[in-house]
């Protein structure tokens, strides 16, 4: 009997041996796993008739995930660009039948509308979403956020007229609850979320140097 030998290209025989479809995440992703799972409250023991405490989730992780906040809005006839509020300037103000539907321009910033009564999670937990488990280093957690398209613009003059807002993948890194808003940051082209080194940006982006 003589002990069997492996080939060197071992590996790439193994990935060439492809039966079918599979569940198991394959894109390279820089959001922890467990950041696109629903809240569920249902007992971790199922009760008969009931369907199991995973099924559930992912049921509910593909619905949620079916769903566009852009999509929504535009359903409901909300232009997203007309959102945020710009300068308002009173000695341009355009004729009446020019305006459509409204006659003076939005200036109340949509915080005054927020209502977090109904959230499934605090924002402390969504952040402690990016921890996986056995790790110091915390990720990002994935959202969407209204951000104009041109960056440098938008942080010179976010109230500009010339901006275009569109909701934006981001990689959300911190909560700052003083002044009660989260630090984002946008996703690259495959969708991670990346410094300018191209390193994955961790702990809300501090660095030891700080």
């Amino acid at each position: 009997v003589t002990k069997f030998k492996i080939p060197a290209n071992f590996k790439s025989l193994l990935d060439m041996q492809v039966v079918g479809p599979s569940t198991e995440t394959l894109a390279e992703s820089d959001f922890p796993v467990q950041s696109f799972k629903p809240k569920v409250q249902m007992p971790f023991k199922r009760i008969p008739g009931q369907n199991p405490r995973q099924v559930e989730v992912e049921r509910r992780r593909q619905l949620y995930l079916s769903f566009d906040i852009a999509e929504l809005l535009d359903n409901k006839g909300i232009d997203s660009n007309q959102l945020m509020p710009r300068h308002y300037d009173p000695d341009n103000m355009p004729p009446i039948e020019e305006t459509k539907d409204f006659v003076f321009p939005i200036y109340l910033p949509l915080k005054v509308f927020d209502n977090d009564e109904f959230d499934c999670r605090t924002p402390e937990e969504w952040i402690l979403l990016g921890l996986e488990p056995g790790s110091s280093d915390r990720k990002p957690v994935p959202g969407k956020a209204l951000l104009p398209a041109d960056d440098v613009l938008g942080h010179e003059d976010p109230k500009n007229k010339e901006l275009i807002y569109k909701w934006i993948d981001v990689g959300v890194l911190d909560y700052d609850k003083e002044a009660d808003l989260y630090l984002v940051h946008k996703t690259d082209e495959k969708g991670l979320v990346r410094d300018e080194e191209g390193r994955p940006i961790l702990n809300g982006g501090i660095t030891p140097e700080g």
